[in-house]
């Protein structure tokens, strides 16, 4: 074993995960990559080419890579857990009247899990990912993950549900770099294909990006469950049907089909009543949320108020906040109203670069 020791790295095949196993070799780490393959695309219903980490090119990619440098490579099969637990969470969630948070849930549960599991198996110290964040220990003994360098790439919000016994084993290599510098660091390497794949912001599991045919899809049945329903703005008056409650999500604009005279979006989702509540964009602002399922990170507990930046979706640019822990949840006071909360989204809080924590919102 080198020096600094044996670390199991998480590779999808694409450019970022497969630089940062590159990093690691080129430190001195004996790597061994892992490839997870977390769902299957046709059984989830998709009518286009299969792509994304999950696809058999990219699974190749991570091993031509692996086997050019020298060192191991495995594919892991955790279809069976992914899809009990973040499939069909992210069904339930919808059939709740809730929009999921399947990438959290998938980092908490599934993929730190299954590498650490397999970690141990290859007595491997460490585990990495591509993830663009840092991570640090600090003198309270707690790690803390902090903001990537790269501001439009930073990832630290989908990482709020690590725990610290998982933290203690995680390393980050890219996270004082940019994406930029990442591509350039895979052309270095003679990766040029590499380097110049394309990014997915899509949902890996729902086919062709559409949501609520994955939904129809996984839930044969859900249109006579569930049928039209009415369109309510806030006074009470009904001013339309829509076509089921699970196919709509808060703040949503686009694909009402109704009109109104003016702009109206979805604000309220009442799935007991299949009722879908309309109004304007000012009907959308909150000054306050609570969140549960809490992680906190930074510190063990936050029992008096503290001002923190509040991020409500994973592109926010976050809202000065008031947070403090009450009972099972956290409380959030937001100096200026925000637009669009969605229960079931993740409310991710930060002190500065640091991440203190998350949850998800009520």
């Amino acid at each position: 074993m080198s020096k600094k020791g044996r670390i199991l790295v998480a590779m999808s095949g694409g450019v970022d995960s497969s630089v940062a196993a590159v990093m690691l070799h080129e430190q001195g780490y004996e790597v061994i990559g892992l490839t997870m393959k977390t769902w299957d695309y046709a059984s989830a219903g998709g009518s286009l080419k299969e792509t994304g980490c999950c696809s058999l090119d990219s699974i190749n990619d991570a091993r031509s890579l692996a086997v050019g440098y020298g060192f191991p490579h495995y594919i892991l099969d955790i279809r069976n857990e992914f899809g009990d637990f973040v499939i069909d969470n992210f069904v339930d969630e919808y059939l709740a009247g809730r929009t999921p948070n399947p990438c959290v849930l998938c980092n908490t549960h599934i993929k730190w899990e299954a590498l650490l599991k397999r970690a141990n198996k290859l007595d491997c110290e460490f585990i990495a990912t591509g993830h663009y964040a840092n991570i640090r220990l600090q003198d309270n003994g707690r790690y803390v993950i902090s903001k990537g360098r790269d501001e439009n790439k930073d990832q630290s919000y989908v990482l709020w549900g690590v725990s610290q016994e998982n933290l203690a084993r995680t390393q980050f290599p890219l996270g004082n770099f940019t994406k930029a510098e990442i591509r350039q660091m895979a052309m270095d390497m003679g990766q040029v294909e590499l380097a110049g794949k394309s990014e997915s912001y899509e949902i890996c599991f729902v086919p062709d990006n559409d949501y609520r045919a994955f939904l129809r899809h996984k839930v044969e049945d859900l249109d006579e469950r569930v049928g039209p329903g009415n369109f309510v703005l806030s006074n009470g008056s009904v001013v339309g049907k829509h076509q089921g409650y699970p196919y709509y999500t808060i703040g949503q604009r686009k694909g009402l089909g109704i009109a109104l005279g003016q702009p109206m979006f979805v604000t309220r989702i009442l799935p007991e009543s299949n009722t879908v509540m309309l109004g304007t964009v000012d009907e959308l602002d909150r000054t306050s949320a609570r969140v549960r399922n809490l992680n906190l990170v930074k510190y063990a507990s936050i029992t008096e108020p503290l001002e923190a930046i509040t991020k409500i979706r994973y592109k926010d640019a976050g809202a000065l906040s008031s947070i403090v822990q009450e009972e099972n949840h956290m409380r959030v006071d937001f100096h200026h109203a925000v637009s669009g909360i969605a229960p079931g989204q993740s409310a991710v809080f930060y002190e500065g670069q640091d991440l203190l924590g998350g949850g998800f919102l009520i």
